[in-house]
């Protein structure tokens, strides 16, 4: 694959898997945590929408860089990204990333004081991409312990990208 095909499946995976474990730094290491990704692909970012309160935003303000992992186990591909995230207290991009389904947890809406936004500007995306679909994966694991011989998954590659768009 060339450079845009990189980029291009790994945008892909962004938009498709949509939850990802957002880890950030803290005094005490590192910790990981579920958000709903909301990429913007054309700017080249990638948007949570998130709580003023918690403790990621006071981590970040301290330690901007993270790490973002997404996993389509029904396309075996597994992704790495490696960015620098900013809280962003933008009423108008807070309203522009809004679903529905946000309401659950801020019911006054995009405009409630609690809500924000992490802006992360990915660096680096490492994508490892497996051809083998679960139902070969048990065949060749099936086929191996009765022969003795290592598993055919077919060929895997790791992908490792700039994802910078300036």
């Amino acid at each position: 694959m060339n450079d845009r095909n990189d980029l291009d499946r790994i945008w892909d995976i962004v938009e498709n898997v949509g939850v990802c474990m957002l880890t950030t730094q803290f005094a005490d290491g590192l910790r990981a945590r579920p958000l709903e990704a909301r990429p913007d692909r054309a700017a080249g970012l990638i948007y949570f929408v998130t709580d003023r309160r918690s403790a990621k935003d006071e981590e970040i303000e301290t330690r901007p860089d993270v790490g973002l992992v997404f996993i389509d186990s029904s396309d075996k591909a597994y992704l790495s990204i490696t960015g620098r995230a900013l809280v962003v207290c933008d009423a108008d991009k807070t309203e522009a990333m809004w679903r529905k389904t946000d309401e659950v947890w801020w019911p006054g809406g995009p405009a409630d004081p609690n809500v924000c936004l992490l802006r992360i500007e990915p660096f680096i995306g490492e994508l490892w991409d497996g051809p083998a679909s679960a139902v070969a994966t048990i065949f060749e694991f099936a086929k191996a312990r009765l022969t003795g011989e290592k598993p055919n998954l077919g060929e895997n590659r790791k992908v490792t990208a700039k994802m910078q768009t300036r």
